[in-house]
């Protein structure tokens, strides 16, 4: 088990489950696919992304190389782990999963996943959590992975049920969405509880 000395996200691995395969961008390759995720109305939404409207701001040059440089950039971080969710049936790259704020003391960090709008509804999103979530805990030695989720996202508050994830309170109106107040839950698992159950609570 990793300590706090040694916890760090420089390592990118692939991992390999029934459905998905995580692996590190390619941004060559996987660029249009993430392009077509952080343009998905729906996606910006369920993260609470943009500037808290429906309409989906312009893409321009200036984006276009923040987003480049973004994705160009993610194997190289040793404090997040950053990996491409690719469906195994088109071997096409539908999303991304993260590891983020790492607190190397505490080995706890922030979990979050993404899909466009070709990865929902066939269960890649749970296994892509299972999968991200088992990583953290049995190779990192992680203690705590938590999110928050917002209360608009039905979809993904079960997916996190689940695999374990317990509820712990709520952030009353956290977002201002579309002129509307909306509540995120925050909700971690731990060590403990993962290897009792191993996201099949």
């Amino acid at each position: 088990m990793a300590d706090q000395q040694t916890l760090d996200f420089a390592v990118k691995p692939t991992l390999t489950g029934e459905l998905v395969v995580l692996r590190p961008f390619i941004v060559g390759s996987d660029a249009e696919a993430l392009r077509e995720m952080l343009q998905d109305p729906e996606a910006v939404k369920l993260t609470g992304s943009g500037d808290g409207t429906a309409a989906m701001p312009d893409w321009d040059a200036a984006a276009e190389a923040t987003f480049l440089d973004w994705y160009g950039t993610r194997n190289q971080q040793s404090d997040r782990l950053d990996l491409a969710v690719v469906d195994k049936a088109s071997a096409r790259c539908v999303g991304e999963v993260v590891l983020n704020d790492l607190d190397r003391s505490n080995r706890s960090c922030n979990f979050r996943v993404l899909l466009g709008p070709c990865g929902r509804n066939r269960g890649l999103g749970t296994e892509s959590t299972r999968l991200m979530v088992g990583y953290g805990f049995e190779r990192l030695g992680l203690h705590r992975i938590s999110l928050e989720v917002y209360a608009f996202n039905p979809r993904a508050r079960r997916v996190y049920d689940k695999i374990g994830f317990v509820a712990e309170g709520m952030l009353r109106d956290a977002l201002r969405w579309d002129g509307e107040w909306v509540d995120a839950t925050v909700m971690s698992i731990l060590a403990p509880e993962w290897n009792r159950h191993h996201g099949r609570p």
